[in-house]
């Protein structure tokens, strides 16, 4: 009885220490297509060229442009909005709380400090 009591506990506190990923915040400032790749056709005629968003994220100290690295049904980041962001298995997971929890992998293709800590803004 004891040893099922305590095998309870423990599971139950480790349950209860698992936290929540630690996300940092940063800025959705601008989105940006680009050619990424060509669409596989069964004739051998010119295939057409593949159209991806580039989006770019502003955190505290760093922007990102980063591209969704599935291109079957792409969300659409609303921009100028706050979006969570963390780096898991060399990905970089965001998700943006306005539009919903979800969390979608992107593949980082740039990385750069921000100069003179000063934020970009978006083009009009």
């Amino acid at each position: 009885m004891k040893v099922r009591t305590l095998a309870v506990c423990l599971l139950f506190a480790s349950a209860c220490s698992a936290k929540e990923h630690d996300y940092q915040t940063a800025t959705i400032v601008r989105v940006d297509s680009s050619a990424c790749g060509t669409q596989e056709k069964a004739s051998k005629s010119l295939a057409p060229e593949l159209v991806c968003q580039e989006y770019v994220l502003q955190s505290f100290h760093v922007i990102f442009r980063i591209r969704r690295n599935e291109d079957r049904h792409p969300a659409l980041l609303p921009i100028g909005e706050t979006a969570q962001f963390r780096i898991a298995k060399g990905k970089l997971v965001v998700r943006v709380p306005e539009l919903d929890r979800k969390e979608r992998e992107y593949d980082v293709i740039s990385i750069a400090p921000l100069e003179n800590e000063r934020p970009i803004t978006a083009s009009k």
